[in-house]
């Protein structure tokens, strides 16, 4: 399938799991992807695989939490691709603690990379799309942000709050062709949920109907679903992927 030929792609995040797998799929129908990441070794690999499909790719080592580096690296995709048509935020990370025992840095770092990071990031690229009038941004936000989870107040608060940016500025720049949306992934199989122990994952999909773990492919289907021509008219949504665990 090839229905995103001729577009642009930015994906944050993109060096390993769900953003490298949603760069792929994106190169897979037809996109030119950078591959954006503070890992510049992974960010290498998967601009090569991008590469291999026959698509043009280039590996874009970028700090989201930090504005001055988000605006050099999408200078310099600019400069190389002429136009950015998607951009999908999906960098992130995780401080996991008991908010009683929360250190102020486990809370402001991850504040700065999920929320900071969606700002920074959308606001380096939407002059560009305004001119275009053309524009797909997806911002990759979790069913903790909708449920929330012991242990994850910091998390939960930034991925509730990509939530309400994404509606925002989807009424912002709806009428410069833009759309907004928000993909909630639930529990999907990465590195970081390798290292559950058999229990804490049984206890996990006893609350998924059905009956599994997602994969990083789930969510990029659907991250391409949302930045493809089928999608014109949804803008402001927020996209369950969880396999049933938050309705």
């Amino acid at each position: 399938m090839s229905d995103l030929e001729g577009r642009v792609s930015l994906v944050t995040g993109a060096a390993q799991g769900i953003g490298r797998a949603i760069a792929l799929e994106l190169a897979s129908s037809g996109a030119d992807v950078a591959v954006g990441d503070i890992l510049t070794e992974g960010a290498e690999e998967v601009a090569v695989e991008i590469k291999n499909l026959g698509r043009k790719s280039m590996p874009l080592q970028l700090d989201v939490s930090k504005e001055e580096s988000v605006n050099q690296a999408v200078e310099i995709l600019f400069n190389e691709f002429g136009r950015i048509d998607h951009l999908v935020n999906n960098a992130g990370i995780t401080r996991d603690n008991l908010l009683m025992r929360m250190k102020s840095e486990e809370w402001s770092s991850t504040i700065a990379v999920n929320l900071t990071g969606v700002y920074n990031c959308t606001r380096a690229v939407v002059r560009r799309m305004m001119k275009q009038r053309y524009g797909r941004i997806v911002n990759i936000s979790s069913v903790i942000g909708q449920m929330g989870n012991p242990g994850q107040a910091n998390y939960g608060a930034t991925k509730a709050g990509v939530i309400g940016f994404t509606k925002s500025a989807a009424r912002e720049l709806g009428p410069r062709g833009i759309t907004v949306n928000a993909i909630t992934p639930g529990f999907i199989e990465t590195a970081m949920t390798a290292s559950l122990t058999q229990e804490i994952r049984e206890r996990l999909m006893a609350n998924v109907p059905l009956g599994r773990l997602g994969q990083p492919e789930d969510i990029a289907k659907a991250v391409r679903f949302l930045v493809s021509d089928g999608a014109s008219y949804i803008t402001g949504a927020v996209l369950n992927v969880n396999g049933g665990m938050y309705m």
